[in-house]
């Protein structure tokens, strides 16, 4: 994919300064630019992405609006083994200790849900809810934020993603639920 050196790169600053594009500068520059590559040679009129991955969904499907790449971004939904944890390559690398605890990730995703559901619409109060539920894992962010924009959201008054990252050991785990509130 890079026979040279690269000058020419794909960024999206404003989808990635939040979320997992606080903790890893220029991962997002690096999808987008492998992805824009991929789609010019193979012209697809579909791709399909996880929406696992909710912050690379968002910036590809934006990429592609942006720069008019004739293709159609296709989500697909998360899968979830049968204690809610999204099943990805990551979980692999937990030990039977790590892997019990990795379904709190997901707990808490459909704990916020629940409450904004219900009526809850401070995003501040559901990641107080969620805080608990985290006691001795290593959050990296558990955050209420726009599907659009990737943005931090205080009030809950429509469609919001909630999405979260955590660390067991030295793996690293993403989920995220999108919910729109007083709808179920």
């Amino acid at each position: 994919m890079y026979p040279q050196q690269q000058v020419t790169w794909v960024e999206s600053p404003l989808l990635t300064e939040h979320l997992c594009g606080a903790g890893r500068p220029g991962r997002f520059r690096g999808v987008a630019t492998v992805v824009l590559k991929l789609l010019q040679i193979v012209q697809p009129d579909r791709a399909y992405l996880g929406e696992k991955d909710a912050q690379q969904l968002a910036v590809i499907r934006r990429m592609v609006r942006d720069l008019n790449v004739p293709v159609a971004i296709v989500p697909v939904p998360t899968v979830r083994e049968t204690d809610g944890l999204a099943r990805s390559s990551s979980n692999q690398h937990l030990n039977p200790g790590q892997r019990q605890q990795a379904s709190v990730l997901s707990r808490a995703l459909f704990a916020a849900r629940g409450a904004i559901l219900q009526g809850q619409s401070s995003a501040s109060a559901i990641q107080a809810m969620a805080a608990p539920l985290f006691d001795g894992i290593r959050v990296e962010y558990f955050s209420v934020v726009d599907p659009e924009t990737l943005a931090p959201v205080e009030s809950i008054t429509g469609r919001v993603l909630i999405a979260g990252a955590i660390w067991l050991g030295s793996t690293r785990l993403i989920d995220n639920l999108t919910v729109a509130a007083g709808k179920q």
